[in-house]
């Protein structure tokens, strides 16, 4: 088993990284759509946002960790795609790590507005900028387009890596699903 990545395919921090996120971020997004229809005498009121707040907070910094671990490790090679997938997929993934970022940071500002900082999970808490009335407003429809413009790329994602897979014969998914080759 490979950690680190080769030329051939994704090591396990790699793949780790990746299908956390994916999971992580569907099981968000699906929590953050059940939680904004809680009315207030649901007894999941407070601890439905409190659970998304602080899955968000580690999610930001898994987020930092994987884009550092990105940066340092080798890329698998790409060259079985034709010239224009391989800008598409390099634009896909780079826009995942910003579109993810401006997620948080919105989701982040919708909850300090108020001035109190984020508890997670009680074992730490994120400081609070600063009260700023009427920011919730315009982070939280931002977090909610850029929610869904990520559920929107990650199924294009998805679905070019399931076409790639069965119809063009690429590696890519194997790369991610099992790793290098073991030869």
């Amino acid at each position: 088993m490979h950690v680190r990545d080769t030329v051939t395919g994704y090591g396990i921090v790699s793949r780790g990284f990746h299908w956390l996120m994916a999971l992580a971020i569907v099981a968000m997004f699906v929590l953050g759509l059940w939680m904004v229809d809680l009315d207030y005498y649901s007894p999941y009121y407070h601890s439905a946002p409190d659970l998304h707040k602080s899955v968000g907070i580690l999610l930001l910094i898994v987020l930092a960790l994987r884009l550092g671990w990105r940066l340092a490790s080798v890329k698998p090679s790409d060259d079985e795609l034709k010239p224009l997938e391989r800008t598409a997929a390099h634009i896909v993934h780079w826009g995942f790590y910003a579109l993810l970022l401006a997620l948080m940071v919105s989701g982040y500002l919708i909850s300090t507005a108020d001035g109190r900082p984020i508890s997670v999970f009680g074992f730490f808490s994120v400081p609070s900028p600063g009260e700023n009335k009427g920011l919730e407003d315009a982070a939280g429809a931002i977090h909610a387009w850029i929610a869904y413009s990520v559920i929107v790329l990650a199924a294009v994602h998805a679905a070019a890596a399931v076409k790639h897979h069965i119809f063009d014969r690429h590696p890519t998914l194997s790369r991610m699903w099992s790793g290098p080759p073991t030869s």
